[in-house]
């Protein structure tokens, strides 16, 4: 199996402003990011960055750093102008592992990227776990996937859904029982020839509607296809409050 590791690390976060260097457990966020990929079956990894904060401090412990432009609107667009610089082929599968993960497990970088080298026929893969709770149902900050027989995404939103109408006629208080209610979880392999086309796409009304850009592809006829997780992944850190647990987890010694 042979893949790159591609991760984003915008410095200019609204809600934390320089996320990337952030510090936990004595080092820059996106170090723990940047070791968690080396562990995985990766050929290479690279942090893509469009600061010079960032870059210097990537170096400065060892990584692979690649500058990008500041002007991209998402993440997927600095991938595609990393794989453009180091001239990956259109076949190379490239991982996208977000740089604000300082606890993703290598595992699941592996996984994605093989699901996607074993079927031709998808463009990206990506993962998913299950639902057990009705506030995360119905929490429009959690996406949601329904999947064909083939597990390949038929939609992805931040409604509920498959929306359980029996169910929910009756009460809206508790996770209806038996129906397969999945969230999206943001790791994405690509082909690059998918980066190269996507890139190059004008966003869709789906996509412009639910603000996922995952909707382009699928409004472009891609196959996306979606497995669930072979290991759990921890929350990102999105706010103060995620900085603040995920160092409480590092500190306590359960940071795995």
């Amino acid at each position: 199996m042979s893949f790159t590791v591609i991760i984003p690390a915008r410095f200019a976060s609204m809600r934390l402003p320089g996320k990337p260097l952030l510090e936990i457990a004595g080092k820059p966020m996106i170090q723990h990011v940047w070791e968690r990929a080396c562990e995985s079956d990766a050929q290479r990894v690279i942090v893509a960055t469009d600061t010079e904060t960032v870059f210097d401090a990537c170096r400065g412990f060892g990584a692979e750093v690649c500058m990008t432009s500041p002007a991209h609107q998402s993440g997927t667009d600095r991938l595609q102008e990393v794989a453009a610089i180091l001239a990956l082929p259109q076949d190379a599968v490239v991982v996208n592992v977000q740089g604000d993960e300082p606890l993703i497990p290598a595992s699941v970088i592996n996984q994605v990227a093989e699901n996607l080298q074993s079927r031709p026929a998808a463009g990206m893969a990506t993962l998913a776990e299950a639902i057990d709770d009705i506030e995360t149902l119905f929490n429009p900050n959690a996406v949601k996937i329904a999947l064909d027989g083939q597990g390949y995404a038929l939609y992805f939103s931040r409604a509920p859904m498959p929306w359980a109408r029996d169910e929910f006629a009756r009460s809206r208080e508790q996770l209806p029982a038996n129906i397969p209610f999945l969230r999206h979880i943001g790791i994405y392999a690509y082909r690059v020839s998918l980066l190269n086309d996507f890139v190059c796409w004008p966003a869709g009304v789906l996509e412009a509607v639910e603000k996922l850009e995952q909707l382009r592809a699928l409004e472009q006829g891609v196959r996306i296809h979606v497995d669930r997780a072979t290991a759990k992944i921890p929350a990102g850190v999105d706010t103060s409050e995620d900085l603040e647990l995920v160092r409480a987890r590092f500190a306590s010694g359960v940071a795995q």
